[in-house]
C-alpha cells in the first residue's frame, strides 16, 4: 500500500500555538505581517493525516496568507472563548469559518470539554430528568451519548436536538458577529457512515440554519464532499499503524485539492469585487 504508516504524532511539527492561546493549531507558525485570510474550524480544516490541508492550495492560488487555525475536534465552543485566536481572525482581511456540528458545544442539557469539544464532561439537571433511566457516566463522547438517547426516545431526542439547534445558531451568531461579519462560510457536507442515526455531518445542522446566517455574512460555499474511504483516498495520509479507521473517516488528500479549488475560485471573485 502507498499510505505512509508513521507515528501517531506524525504531523506533530505541524502543531503550534499562538499568544496566550490553550489551542493547539495546524503550523507551522506563520507571522501577519502582511494581509492575511484566517480559517477557523475544526479537524477538517486542521487537515488530519494529510501533508497538505486544502488552505496551503488555497494560499498558492490566491497570493495571499492563509493562516490555518484549525483545530482537531474542535466546535465553536472552543473558538469563541479563546480570546487570542478570535483576535487573529478579526484582524485579518476575512475569515473562512467552517460550519461545525451542532453537537459539539455546551448547552442547556450537557457540558463539553472547552477545547476537546467532541468530549462528553456531564450533564445537567434537565437532561437527567428528561432521560432517568440512562447512566451519563457511561459516556464520554457527544455523538455517543446522542446516539443512545435518540435509541432510547425519538421524541426526547428531538427536545435536547431542538435545544442543541439554538444554541449553536446563537453561538455561531456571535463568532459572525464579533468578527463584524468579515465572514465566509465553509459548509462541507457529507455522510460518516450509511449508518450514522444522527444523520450527515456537520451533525444535526440544516439548512434553515445556515439561511439564518447567511444575510449577515460575506458568502456561503457550499460542498458535498467524501471521505478518504468513500473516495479511495487513503493513498499519500500520514497516520499511525492503529489510525486506518480513523483516517478512512478523514477527507483525504485529493479532496482537499478539490477543495482548495472549488473556495479559492469564490474567494477569488470576492477580492476582485471588493
Amino acid at each position: 500500500m502507498s499510505y505512509e504508516l508513521k507515528s501517531a504524532d506524525a504531523l506533530v511539527s505541524e502543531l503550534c500555538s499562538y499568544g496566550e492561546s490553550k489551542l493547539r493549531v495546524r503550523g507551522p507558525e506563520r507571522d501577519f505581517g502582511t494581509p492575511y485570510i484566517s480559517f477557523l474550524g475544526g479537524t477538517e480544516v486542521f487537515g488530519r493525516f494529510v501533508e497538505r490541508p486544502f488552505t496551503q492550495g488555497i494560499e498558492s492560488q490566491l497570493g495571499l496568507t492563509c493562516i490555518n487555525l484549525g483545530c482537531v475536534n474542535a466546535g465553536i465552543d472552543a473558538f469563541l472563548h479563546d480570546e487570542p485566536l478570535m483576535e487573529i481572525a478579526a484582524s485579518g482581511q476575512m475569515t473562512v469559518l467552517q460550519v461545525m456540528g451542532a453537537q459539539n458545544l455546551t448547552n442547556s442539557f450537557y457540558k463539553v470539554h472547552p477545547r476537546r469539544n467532541d468530549r462528553f464532561l456531564r450533564a445537567y439537571d434537565t437532561l437527567a430528568h428528561l432521560f432517568p433511566e440512562v447512566d451519563f457516566t457511561d459516556f464520554n463522547f457527544n455523538k455517543h451519548l446522542l446516539t443512545s438517547l435518540k435509541a432510547i426516545s425519538e421524541d426526547r431526542f428531538e427536545r435536547v436536538c431542538a435545544g442543541l439547534q439554538e444554541t449553536w445558531l446563537t453561538r455561531m451568531g456571535r463568532v459572525v458577529d464579533a468578527l463584524d461579519g468579515r465572514v465566509v462560510l465553509l459548509w462541507m457536507r457529507y455522510d460518516m457512515s450509511t449508518t450514522d442515526v444522527l444523520g450527515p455531518a456537520p451533525c444535526l445542522v440544516d439548512r434553515s440554519m445556515v439561511d439564518v446566517l447567511r444575510p449577515r455574512v460575506f458568502d456561503v460555499i457550499e460542498l458535498e464532499v467524501t471521505t478518504a474511504g468513500q473516495a479511495q483516498d487513503i493513498p499519500g495520509m500520514i497516520f499511525g499503524p492503529m489510525d486506518l479507521p480513523a483516517a478512512r473517516l478523514m477527507i483525504g488528500p485529493k479532496e482537499h485539492d478539490r477543495i482548495a479549488d472549488v473556495v479559492a475560485s469564490r474567494l477569488l471573485k470576492m477580492l476582485s469585487t471588493a
